[in-house]
């Protein structure tokens, strides 16, 4: 038996659970079809952390719910950027401010701790900068926001810190019930382990516990804006509004000082009428301040644990949501405690919860630079210079528990190459310090996977100069 366990699947909920077990002495390993862990994670890195007040669902509310009190207990020991702030849920006419009514009460009844309900004018004082006259608002004091790639990154490096084995570049093709488990099968290994916990699971394999999943489905688009750091109105809380079509606008500020404009709608979504919703919430807003713009499929369904299967070693994870983030801590200590309570293993004594320090550079003090420059010369050297990322923060990137191995990783790690030149002045720099780390060729670097390579070819070989 190779394994005890194997995760299959890299992304936030699989790495989550992978840090959970690694409390526990066992023996696990994680495949993940892609070069990088985390690879399903949006760029636009701030994720609202919700308290299931806006769920209409009950067991997602719990989900996330329960998600977010975890989320405030482990932040601090992951080293992830995690920000408290309030969300004012808006009510613009008589209409919305019945559903608000109808929301909050919904929400006494799951027992969400303090929200309160706010008029016009306290709002007003509360956010003076918004365009619109509210009639009234649900305040909470529960949400946030949190990087969710950092968030990730550090479920799987504390993991791997604590022994857990990850199989990258390796693409699950069967999974077969032996008589002691079960044997996993990639495109370059075949594993076997007692029990398979699977959070990407499709119909095709030789076992007949994944059927269709029903539960991807899109349920409309979701537009993202990123206004730079100098748009000068800044807000306090995260502003959520619906509108007469029924589409949703969210603002929130962002961990980095930038704000992001969330629209989520069943039908597409026009450019135009994405900014002139903007419009109608602040007032001087110029395109000078968009920094990115970007669209993506929105997901409102269920969230699925399904250990039915358990006495047979098998749990499966589906769905998707858009508050999966938020959920994710919950799911990982319910699929844990499954698991422990089937094999009755024991705790790791030996187990390390604090990820190992990352300098941010650009965060320190001056005082703190130079000592972090005395220890290595690299971390004075600035190489994205919208963004204050030095070499040595690239370095470490690259040298780190699962360190990148692509040039999305290092961005993705570090922020470079996200400012308002978007990597035009630094990509050749940073193409140059990954070969050199990681002893291949230019031409060997790729953006994000096998066939995106940043340089085909060199122009001229010579043999001599």
């Amino acid at each position: 038996m190779d394994y005890d366990i194997l995760i299959l699947g890299g992304g936030i909920v699989g790495c989550s659970i992978a840090y959970e077990l690694s409390k526990y002495s066992l023996n696990i390993a994680l495949i993940e079809k892609d070069y990088d862990i985390a690879d399903d994670i949006s760029m636009i890195n701030t994720a609202i952390v919700y308290d299931g007040m806006e769920n209409n669902e009950d067991i997602m509310a719990k989900l996330e719910y329960n998600g977010c009190k975890a989320l405030n207990g482990i932040s601090n020991n992951l080293s992830v950027p995690f920000k408290k702030v309030g969300t004012l849920m808006l009510a613009r006419n008589e209409q919305e401010e019945a559903s608000l009514n109808s929301i909050y009460e919904r929400a006494i009844k799951r027992k969400v701790e303090d929200i309160a309900i706010l008029s016009g004018k306290y709002i007003k004082e509360i956010e003076p900068n918004i365009e619109i006259e509210p009639k009234s608002s649900i305040y909470s004091k529960n949400t946030g926001i949190i990087c969710p790639y950092d968030l990730a990154i550090a479920y799987g490096e504390i993991a791997f810190d604590n022994g857990v084995k990850f199989k990258l570049e390796e693409e699950v093709m069967d999974i077969e019930k032996t008589t002691k488990g079960y044997r996993v099968v990639t495109n370059k290994n075949k594993f076997t382990c007692k029990i398979v916990i699977n959070t990407t699971p499709r119909e095709n394999y030789s076992i007949n516990f994944d059927k269709k999943d029903e539960n991807l489905r899109a349920l409309g688009n979701v537009r993202y804006l990123l206004l730079d750091k100098s748009f000068n109105i800044k807000l306090s809380n995260i502003l959520f509004i619906k509108n007469d079509k029924d589409e949703k606008v969210i603002i929130a500020p962002s961990i980095q000082g930038s704000t992001v404009v969330y629209m989520y709608s069943k039908d597409a979504i026009e450019y135009d009428h994405f900014f002139k919703e903007i419009m109608g919430i602040f007032k001087d807003v110029d395109l000078k301040y968009a920094r990115n713009f970007f669209e993506s499929d929105f997901y409102e369904n269920k969230i699925i644990i399904d250990d039915n299967y358990i006495e047979e070693g098998y749990i499966k994870i589906s769905g998707k949501n858009y508050a999966e983030v938020t959920m994710t801590p919950y799911i990982a200590e319910k699929v844990c405690d499954t698991i422990v309570n089937k094999l009755k293993c024991k705790a790791n004594k030996d187990f390390n919860g604090r990820r190992r320090e990352i300098y941010k550079f650009k965060d320190l003090t001056d005082e703190e630079k130079i000592e972090v420059i005395k220890l290595n010369k690299k971390y004075g050297k600035i190489i994205c210079h919208c963004q204050k990322v030095t070499e040595g923060e690239i370095v470490d990137a690259i040298r780190r528990p699962l360190g990148a191995r692509t040039i999305e990783g290092i961005k993705r790690r570090t922020g470079i190459g996200l400012g308002s030149c978007q990597g035009a002045s630094c990509l050749n720099k940073i193409v140059a310090i990954m070969a050199r780390e990681t002893n291949k060729k230019i031409t060997d670097i790729v953006k994000d996977s096998k066939k995106s390579k940043i340089v085909l070819s060199r122009i001229k070989e010579f043999d001599e100069v």
